[in-house]
This record gives structure tokens, C-alpha cells and sequence, in this order.
């Protein structure tokens, strides 16, 4: 396919060759949560994530060879690169903020907000598609596409097939998941486009959202050095809360990350050809590491910090899946 000519693959690549340990850590402490995972599960069957895809595509445009092909092209390109046949399809919407993300258990998407094409070049837009791709490859899409219908349906907490649920519990525990998933998903755009920079450079034009040719990276690069969790007081309790909401880590802190990760050798490892192959994973008893314990606490504090404990949530979810079998 012309298409992809000139691009490269990562045959049979895992997930688990660029997952991030604190992406691994708060997925396992996440599926022992008991119940959640057929909780997630029975949300989807329920038809919310009909609603979610019909409300996503209904104001959306469809792109392909006949509708900004270039970008399309683009998108194609890295699912080739990650060794994944099946390409979502994939749509733009116009939102006056950056983004994008991915929908959809069996049949993914993939949504671009019309802003975030405004203000990429198609360097920006690669690492974008790359990133998205990333969620797919990662198996990220159930629990993504629960946390974006928490997320449109928090309002409605009182629908009748919710009852009983502890549905902000959920999201934060999610939300804590989503910011870890995030990490292993720039290491992958960095792989995808073989530029760590192209990654960094797109996160700096996401968050400042004007004038990116006139910014520096260097400058960018250097905040994130210098941003840090720690702190004492005020400081660790505003960013703290902060966080709390936010479904991605701070762009300068993901700038950070990367770099750390980049210099440690594994960017260039998994470019050269030495990385992990489908099939070839351990256990996840085997690649257990400190980050779990520290995953578990903080997914266990989601959960606190919505008024519950993982243990009353799992009787809560054990509960309502009694009232909401499968017919």
C-alpha cells in the first residue's frame, strides 16, 4: 500500500516492551478491586457506550482518502508501525480545546478535536496518532472508555440502573489508572516517530495552545527538570488536588518522564530491535516491583477520598451486578 511505503514496523511488538512500571502498578491495583472489572464491563453491555460513540460521531467527520487524507495517511502509518492490522477508524470534531482519545471495547475509535489539528504541524500530529494507537496496542480502551462515561454521566448519578453504585469512587480510582496509562503511551509515540523531541515539542504546543513556532523547546524541556512532586504544605496539597481530576499527568511532568526514560537507554534499545515480542511476557507476578504497593495506595486512596473503602466498594459492586445481570 503506497501509504505505508517507507514506514517501519515493530513486528509483533508487546505493550509491555515501553509500558511505564507506574502503568503496570495501577493496573494491577486496579483489577483487585473485587468486582470492578465486571462492573466496567456491565456499564458498557448497558448501551452508555452506544450513547458515548453516537454522541461523539454525530458531530464529527469521518476521515479517509476522500476527507483529509494526509491525515488519515498519518494514522494508518502508525498502527503499521505498531504492528496492528486492524486500523480504527477515525473522525474529527471541532472543540475549541486539544485533544483527543479513544472509544469503543470491540470496535475502537479514534476522535481528534479540530483544535488539536489547528495548532500541530504533522510532526504534532503523528505523536498524537502515535500516542492514540498506543492506548489500542496497550488493551487501555475498556477502562478509557468507562472513565469517559463516568465522566459525561457523573451528572446523572440518580438514573435508575445506577443506583447503588459508588460512582465517584470509580473515577477517581480510574482517573488515578488513566494518568499512569498516559506515561506508557508518550514512551510509545516516542518509539512510533523515532523522536523524542517531536513528543516533547507536541506536548509544549498543547499546553501553551498559541504560537508554537515562537516557543522554545529547550526552555520547555528544562521547566519539566525542574518541575518536582515534592514540596512540603501549601505546595503538596495544591498539587494534590490538582491532580485529583485530571485524566492526564501534567504536560511538564510527562516531558519529564520521557526524557528520564530516553536517557535510561530503553528508547533507543526497543529502536535498535531489542525489545519485548508477543509472547515472550512474564508474569505480572514476575515483573512485580516497588510501584505496586505504592499504586495500591493510591488506588486505594481514590476510593477514600470519594467517602468509601475498596472493601465497601466490592460489596456495593457485588450488589448492584446481582440487580443488573445480563437477561
Amino acid at each position: 500500500m503506497e501509504d505505508l511505503a517507507g514506514t517501519w514496523k515493530l513486528e509483533r511488538i508487546s505493550s509491555r516492551a515501553y509500558q511505564h512500571p507506574a502503568d503496570r502498578a495501577a493496573t494491577a491495583a486496579l483489577q483487585k478491586v473485587p468486582y470492578l472489572d465486571q462492573v466496567v464491563r456491565r456499564l458498557v453491555a448497558l448501551g452508555y457506550e452506544r450513547a458515548l460513540r453516537a454522541a461523539s460521531l454525530g458531530s464529527a467527520v469521518r476521515l479517509g482518502q476522500d476527507q483529509l487524507p494526509g491525515i488519515w495517511v498519518l494514522h494508518r502509518q502508525v498502527f503499521h508501525s505498531l504492528d496492528i492490522e486492524r486500523v480504527p477508524d477515525l473522525y474529527m470534531t471541532q472543540f475549541p480545546l486539544a485533544n483527543a482519545y479513544t472509544i469503543g471495547t470491540d470496535k475502537p475509535i479514534v476522535v481528534l478535536n479540530s483544535e488539536l489539528i489547528r495548532i500541530l504541524d504533522d510532526d504534532g500530529r503523528r505523536v498524537v496518532l502515535a500516542h492514540e494507537a498506543a492506548h489500542v496496542h496497550s488493551d487501555h480502551v475498556l477502562y478509557r472508555t468507562a472513565l469517559l462515561i463516568l465522566l459525561q454521566i457523573g451528572s446523572s448519578a440518580r438514573l435508575p440502573l445506577l443506583a447503588g453504585l459508588p460512582l465517584l469512587a470509580i473515577q477517581y480510582a480510574l482517573l488515578e489508572w488513566s494518568r499512569a496509562a498516559e506515561l506508557s503511551c508518550d514512551r510509545a509515540a516516542a518509539v512510533v516517530t523515532r523522536d523524542p523531541s517531536a513528543v516533547c515539542r507536541a506536548l509544549m504546543t498543547i499546553a501553551a495552545g498559541e504560537a508554537a513556532e515562537d516557543l522554545n523547546l529547550d526552555a520547555f524541556i528544562a521547566q519539566g527538570m525542574d518541575y518536582s512532586e515534592g514540596g512540603s504544605g501549601i505546595e503538596r496539597l495544591t498539587k494534590l488536588f490538582q491532580d485529583l481530576r485530571l485524566s492526564h499527568p501534567m504536560p511538564v511532568r510527562r516531558v519529564r518522564l520521557l526524557l528520564d526514560w530516553v536517557h535510561e537507554g530503553d528508547y533507543d534499545r526497543i529502536v535498535r530491535g531489542d525489545y519485548l515480542r508477543v509472547g515472550q511476557e512474564g508474569s505480572a507476578r514476575d515483573e512485580a516491583d516497588a510501584a505496586s504497593s505504592f499504586y495500591g495506595e493510591r488506588i486505594s486512596a481514590a476510593f477514600q477520598q470519594a467517602g468509601s473503602s475498596i472493601s465497601e466498594a466490592g460489596q456495593q459492586f457485588g450488589d448492584w451486578l446481582k440487580r443488573n445481570r445480563a437477561e
